[in-house]
């Protein structure tokens, strides 16, 4: 279950998201439920060499859908990137993410966080879809290992190289994976929380950390900067944090300027900080990939 303080922190996250939504009461529009599918019956869409794939898979009884592309043109095995979801769910942001990612040679897996590929495009319906997540987290922590796994078996991935990012809730996931100790190269959290749901301990961090935060993103207080950078030096982790000035919160998504104007919401796109943070996790994932 989730910590005090840690549920303090995202209470006061949800609550200061949803006070600046317009008073105005406009019905959620979320997906409908999927019937569940296999795997092999589900057909590939097919851009140049990029092949993308809707993939269902399971973690307890939970139906999870996500989806995997990589680049028929590479021959051999690569590194595999998971890919972690925005509050709103597994849409088609984390769908393109994952596709840049094969460009760049990864066979990248888009995961699902919520069951059965929830998504919604009003922040009410992402806060109880997050927290049903955070309140629960040893759940999330299986959803995350049965992705890695689905990610893991794919034909063109080399196991031993996995690496996770994460946008705004999915760079707090991936945050937490690493303190966990999960076996993966590194994570790159993009304009995600910081605050830990977990004591870590010297040593209990495995994987290499790259943190890309709004330098006017008003859920990451400096206080939680100087807290997250202490507590990464006294567990003895390799880290590097990038604060991107003027960027705010979900500075990588093209939809987030829109969004914010629609729900009154302190979210903007950042051309710049976008571009710098993509062109900074491809030299991370070059150097901890060795390739």
């Amino acid at each position: 279950m989730l910590n005090k303080n840690l549920r303090i922190v995202f209470a006061l996250f949800t609550a200061t998201m949803l006070v600046l939504v317009a008073c105005k009461k406009k019905k959620a529009t979320s997906t409908p439920r999927h019937t569940t599918k296999r795997t092999t019956k589900t057909p590939a869409e097919k851009t140049g060499s990029i092949v993308g794939k809707v993939v269902t898979y399971k973690s307890g009884k939970t139906t999870l859908k996500g989806y995997i592309a990589y680049d028929s043109s590479k021959k051999g095995k690569r590194p595999g990137v998971i890919v972690v979801h925005e509050w709103w769910g597994h849409n088609a942001y984390a769908r393109r993410r994952a596709n840049m990612l094969a460009k760049l040679g990864y066979v990248a897996l888009a995961l699902d966080m919520y069951g059965e590929g929830k998504k919604t495009s009003h922040p009410k319906d992402a806060s109880k879809f997050m927290m049903a997540v955070m309140k629960n987290m040893k759940e999330g922590e299986n959803r995350f290992k049965a992705a890695k796994e689905l990610l893991e078996k794919h034909p063109m991935t080399n196991p031993a190289k996995v690496a996770a990012i994460g946008y705004c809730f999915g760079g707090a996931i991936v945050l937490h994976m690493a303190r966990t100790g999960f076996a993966l190269k590194g994570v790159a959290s993009f304009h995600g929380n910081l605050t830990s749901m977990r004591k870590v301990k010297k040593g209990d961090i495995k994987a290499e950390i790259l943190v890309m935060n709004g330098g006017a993103d008003p859920f990451v207080k400096p206080e939680a900067i100087t807290a997250f950078k202490k507590e990464m030096t006294d567990a003895g982790a390799k880290f590097k944090f990038i604060s991107y000035p003027g960027a705010k919160h979900a500075f990588t998504n093209p939809d987030a300027t829109a969004k914010g104007k629609k729900f009154k919401l302190p979210l903007a796109y950042n051309k710049e900080a976008d571009q710098k943070s993509w062109a900074e996790m491809k030299t991370f994932f070059t150097r901890i990939f060795g390739s």
